[in-house]
């Protein structure tokens, strides 16, 4: 279960506002303009968690009327400001009843929208309202981004100051570090702390004192012509988000030091807005793409708000290899997300890009629905594949162009198929349109269908195979060749680098062992048709 703060500032108007009606919809009960949220809850049916106040509790797992009735009544007299659950949900005179009764709010969730992504969306909006409320006094100015904030934070402290990410990146410098030593400004410049640095910080275990306390501490330099340090961390609740450094002569003064410590107040404000932005507008705008792939009645709504519902539009669907290394596998495609979001950006702004269920998708506006707009898509591909490289092999499907939002769920569809082509390897190249690989896709769907039928060749190839195992011979490789060259013999004897004598014997055996027809069209078709799904089945 979560927990999140308990006093009730963020309110469920405000929430429903952030998600959305694309992610979000009110079921059943009426939503106060002043009903607060004061914590989150991932409900638990086996260990039912101590419900804090003014509760939003996220229904994970719980569907059907029942269920919903019985964990709403099982909340008892206390104030929960609403519960959420997938959508589709019935809403019965029962159900109803029980919400009101409840004085709640019954909230529809999605289909494919992350319950992770949610709850994540949900901590960082109420987190926020917390220090906004409870947050320091900076200097008149000094309530802009992290650069403005470091500037003032250097003014009370009358010393130069950095703000860092806990991976030691500089995230914010004040203005005055031409007063700094040599080591600062080479941080400055990299944007990141030196390395010799902070392994030498890590080492004298300055970074888990600075982490571990919430005073300013002093560390005195290590090096001749270097300044000191004081060294803050910047907290959100129990989080710690990163810290900041100012470079000093001597330890601060008392007043000085209790600036520093009110002015964190601010900056984890401010870190953490920049952050929320950052992760929940990603967040959302790869629930609404998952919304576009997915189709139905929220697929207009969530093309308006990417700015997609004007025209005709492109789905590109990348994926990589699968090496085993799931990590790796993750961050790879992580990388590609992001790449691909500024490569087709620059292209076409109102491009979106997101990473849903292991697939990186690309939503792109053309101008017309034509094939010279599909092959200037699949060179834009092409050449994102050519300049951004990967360790693993990365593959690119494009579906056909969708006239307007309610195709581009079909236009998703066509570009994952398209790809479990490319993966398949039973096309060469990294790109490809899926009316370019329509029969290999239909070829993909008979061979799933016939494993999951548990297929067996027929008795014409069962017995070629069992003679070639059984002697050595080489009869379904022969039939293959003579197929694939249009019955032409000199042709598949060449293939096989065998005598076009040798080649007719084996025909003969083929016909002969396998009962195989090979004037009859139908026969040679049944027999290309077994020979591919064996090719690809193994």
């Amino acid at each position: 279960m979560i927990f999140v703060d308990q006093s009730p500032r963020a309110t469920l108007s405000r929430v429903i506002d952030h998600l959305g009606s694309t992610l979000l919809e009110v079921v059943a009960g009426e939503v106060g303009p002043d009903a607060g949220v004061g914590g989150v809850v991932i409900h638990d049916a086996g260990d039912p968690p101590e419900l804090p106040d003014h509760a939003l509790v996220l229904g994970v797992g719980v569907s059907g009327t029942a269920e919903l009735v019985d964990l709403i009544r099982s909340m008892g007299d206390r104030s929960v400001a609403g519960v959420m659950a997938r959508l589709p949900i019935e809403v019965d005179e029962e159900l109803r009843q029980v919400v009101d009764n409840a004085g709640t709010v019954l909230l529809g969730l999605t289909r494919g929208a992350s319950w992770a992504h949610v709850a994540t969306f949900l901590r960082s909006l109420i987190t926020v309202d917390d220090l906004e409320e409870g947050g320091g006094e900076l200097p008149a100015g000094g309530h802009g981004d992290l650069f403005t904030l470091a500037t003032a934070v250097s003014s009370l402290l009358d010393a130069p100051v950095t703000i860092e990410d806990l991976n030691s990146a500089v995230l914010a410098f004040s203005a005055n570090q031409e007063e700094a030593d040599d080591s600062r400004k080479e941080g400055i410049l990299g944007r990141r702390v030196p390395e010799r640095y902070t392994r030498e910080l890590a080492e004298r275990g300055i970074f888990r004192r600075v982490y571990s306390s919430s005073d300013p501490v002093f560390i005195r330099a290590f090096h001749e012509g270097d300044l000191s340090r004081v060294a803050l961390r910047v907290c959100a609740g129990d989080e710690v988000l990163g810290s900041m450094w100012a470079a000093v002569a001597e330890p601060l003064s008392e007043d000085r030091q209790q600036a520093f410590v009110d002015s964190a107040k601010i900056v984890a404000l401010q870190m953490l807005r920049q952050r929320a932005g950052a992760d929940v507008e990603r967040r959302l705008r790869t629930d609404l793409v998952a919304t576009l792939i997915e189709g139905g009645p929220r697929a207009r709504e969530a093309a308006e708000r990417l700015g997609l519902a004007g025209g005709p539009s492109c789905v590109l669907a990348l994926g990589l290899l699968d090496d085993g290394d799931a990590l790796g596998l993750e961050a790879e495609l992580q990388r590609a997300r992001g790449a691909l979001s500024l490569h087709l950006s620059a292209i076409q702004p109102s491009s979106a890009v997101a990473l849903v269920g292991g697939v990186v998708y690309g939503v792109m506006r053309v101008r017309e629905a034509s094939v010279a707009a599909e092959l200037r898509v699949l060179e834009v591909a092409g050449e994102f594949i050519g300049r951004l490289g990967s360790p693993r092999r990365m593959l690119i499907g494009l579906g056909r162009v969708a006239d307007g939002p309610a195709d581009l769920a079909q236009a998703g569809s066509d570009a994952v198929r398209a790809l479990r082509v490319l993966r398949s390897g039973q096309v060469s190249g990294q790109t490809a349109r899926s009316s370019d690989v329509a029969v290999q896709e239909v070829l993909l769907d008979v061979c799933a269908l016939a494993a999951d039928r548990r297929w067996r060749v027929s008795g014409s190839l069962g017995a070629l195979r069992a003679h070639d195992e059984s002697r050595g011979s080489a009869l379904i490789e022969t039939l293959g060749a003579w197929l694939d060259a249009f019955g032409d013999v000199h042709a598949a004897a060449r293939s096989l680098h065998v005598h076009p004598n040798t080649f007719r014997y084996r025909l003969r055996r083929v016909a002969a062992v396998g009962g195989v027809d090979l004037d009859d069209p139908e026969a040679r078709f049944a027999a290309m048709l077994e020979l591919r799904m064996l090719e690809i089945m193994g």
